[in-house]
């Protein structure tokens, strides 16, 4: 019998965050996935150093991909440094995968890469999420909910 997989992912070491996109996007679903890297990829995440801002994960002949995603170079590295927006394949279930491609084909959504960070194992992983596009409105009723949510806090906090 399978273990169930825990319903938080276990981050040890954020190394990159993409805050805007919980902004600009509902997210249905997330999903763990491994990157594949090279040896001075690993390190430059390791020091901090990497950006998911503008990226995002697709679906090309059954594997999924990181696209756009920077791992500036290693500043040890040698000759046999890494190119820093280079595609990257991430590693994942079939299963996933098709889940991926139905969600995306038939419902019109997008792969976002939330972020990436080193589990206790210490693997590199990508949290991406499952993602439907915010219309205008709904980013206004968002920051008129975050605000209130702040005012509310701070009414609370004033009347104690």
């Amino acid at each position: 019998m399978a273990r169930p997989k825990p319903t938080a992912f276990d981050k040890v070491k954020t190394v990159a965050e993409n805050r805007r996109a919980r902004f600009d996007y509902f997210i249905e679903d997330k999903f763990e996935a491994g990157i594949a890297l090279s040896g001075t990829e690993v390190k430059s995440l390791r020091g901090g150093e990497g950006s998911i801002a503008e990226s995002y994960a697709e679906v090309r002949g059954g594997e999924a991909w990181l696209i756009n995603a920077n791992i500036p170079e290693f500043s040890h590295g040698n000759r046999f440094n890494h190119e820093p927006k280079r595609p990257r394949k991430l590693l994942l279930h079939a299963r996933e995968i098709e889940r991926m491609v139905g969600a995306v084909e038939r419902k019109g959504m997008t792969l976002i890469p939330l972020s990436v960070y080193f589990n206790s194992k210490g693997r590199a992983k990508v949290e991406l999420g499952l993602a439907k596009g915010k219309q205008v409105h709904d980013k206004r009723a968002t920051i008129k909910e975050r605000d209130w949510k702040r005012d509310k806090a701070r009414l609370l906090r004033e009347n104690r």
